[in-house]
């Protein structure tokens, strides 16, 4: 019963209303072809024996006889019809047997049955013929066969049944295989699908390179499923990360209040412990601050504040604001913008990136390196270059860097939280930009910005 499904599929069903369409187009078709084929040479035999007796009747009466034995001779086909009859109407020459009943000799073509000389009885063809009255009181009557419109009718039926029921058939057995390759299509598809729901993210529907659009939808659907997967195994972890370095904190300020309350003999030393445990809190509430912050960008709640933002602007505001903290640390931070370049975005999460990545070039840059700010422009683009002498990002950790909460084992002992560059990959994600990571020594990240009609 499974495999006879198809056949309530709207693909077969369509198949089907198609070829009957087509079936009853052919149909109508070769009708209206028969009828014309069939008038046509219904005239034409009128206006031939019309011709015919217009010659004979103007024949002498001693040259009419010959006439009609030279013209029925000449009828290999056994089609012509012909008769000359006196005033008593009994039969003088040609083939027809008798004059036949209520006909009329007004020069007028009629259907009648008449009956061959010679011809068994019951034997009278259906012809169309002529009669006229001559000067002398003879009738002379010229007619011709006209049953070769009913082979003219077989020939068109055969070719009907011939070409019509193929066709039909062909139509019915190519909507019977496009359900069916429909219909195993969806069926691996459905299969696809309950591997996903039963918990197999890495499987994908189904699809070939081709400009199909089965394909392309599974293309598209494929895609979704690797953002679901990433966001899926990115909060797997998220609340271990989050339970791990919320935990640090607020296990260190408990202790410290701990032993302040033991230990503690003074109001300096209780104000000592309380401050410990202040910075504790402090940095639990900056990881809960910065997550609110990255949901929020990540759930495009700003999108509705975009306009044009003025780079340049932007790049010498994060200088101003990180080069006291870079001459405090022997870092020589320094800009090179030549131009000013616009682009479409918010203002405030523009600058909230820039100063991330210039924040942790000065972070891990040793002393005595240089952090540089570059604002170039490429073609149909802007590129904000951060550059700096630090110990850069390796190729395999180029990938992992974007996760939240990820340090790497050379500056777990780097203050920080690990979601910085989150932050900067969500505000880049919002915007449509791209975020292009340059592994090896020194690191050099880009902020790419497509113009707005290229986004």
């Amino acid at each position: 019963m499974q495999q006879l499904q198809f056949i309530r599929s709207n693909t077969f069903r369509l198949a089907s209303a198609v070829a009957a369409v087509f079936a009853v187009f052919v149909v109508v078709l070769f009708g209206f072809i028969y009828l014309k084929i069939d008038g046509y040479l219904i005239s034409r035999s009128d206006r031939m024996i019309s011709m015919q007796l217009d010659f004979m009747a103007a024949l002498p009466s001693g040259r009419r006889v010959d006439a009609i034995s030279d013209h029925l001779g000449q009828d290999s086909r056994g089609v012509q019809f012909a008769g000359l009859f006196d005033s008593a109407g009994d039969r003088v020459a040609g083939n027809l047997e008798g004059l036949p009943q209520g006909f009329k000799a007004d020069g007028s073509v009629q259907p009648l049955r008449a009956a061959r000389v010679g011809q068994p009885a019951g034997g009278d063809a259906l012809i169309r013929a002529v009669g006229r009255r001559l000067e002398s009181g003879d009738m002379l009557v010229v007619g011709r066969n006209v049953d070769e419109t009913h082979e003219i009718s077989s020939v068109v039926g055969q070719a009907l049944a011939l070409g019509l029921l193929p066709a039909f058939c062909l139509s019915l057995i190519a909507g019977a295989w496009l359900s069916l390759r429909a219909q195993r299509r969806v069926e691996e598809v459905n299969q696809r699908v309950r591997r996903i729901i039963a918990g197999d993210l890495r499987e994908r529907l189904p699809h070939r390179n081709i400009n199909e659009p089965f394909s392309r939808l599974a293309a598209i659907v494929n895609g979704m499923l690797d953002e679901m997967e990433a966001m899926i195994n990115a909060l797997a972890g998220v609340g271990n990360d989050i339970a791990h370095d919320l935990r640090t904190p607020l296990t260190r300020a408990r202790l410290t209040l701990e032993r302040g309350r033991t230990h503690a003999t003074s109001l300096e030393q209780l104000q000592e412990v309380a401050d410990k445990a202040i910075g504790g809190i402090d940095q639990s509430l900056a990881i809960i601050t910065a997550l609110l912050r990255l949901t929020e960008i990540e759930n495009s709640r700003r999108s509705a504040g975009f306009g044009n933002v003025a780079l340049h602007e932007i790049l010498r505001e994060v200088c101003d604001v990180y080069e006291p903290i870079a001459e405090d640390k022997g870092i020589n931070l320094g800009a090179d913008i030549d131009r000013s370049l616009h682009v479409w975005g918010d203002r405030d999460l523009l600058f909230e990136a820039i100063a991330n990545l210039v924040d942790n070039a000065i972070k891990f840059t040793p002393s005595g390196g240089k952090v540089s700010l570059e604002l170039l422009r490429d073609q149909n683009k802007t590129i904000v270059c951060v550059t700096d002498t630090g110990p850069g990002i390796s190729e395999h950790e180029r990938e992992a860097v974007l996760r939240r909460f990820y340090r790497s084992d050379k500056i777990r002992n780097t203050a920080g939280v690990g979601l910085g560059l989150s932050l900067v990959s969500a505000i880049v994600k919002l915007h449509g930009f791209r975020l292009t990571i340059h592994p090896g020594p020194g690191g050099r990240i880009e902020l790419v910005c497509p113009d707005k009609d290229d986004n």
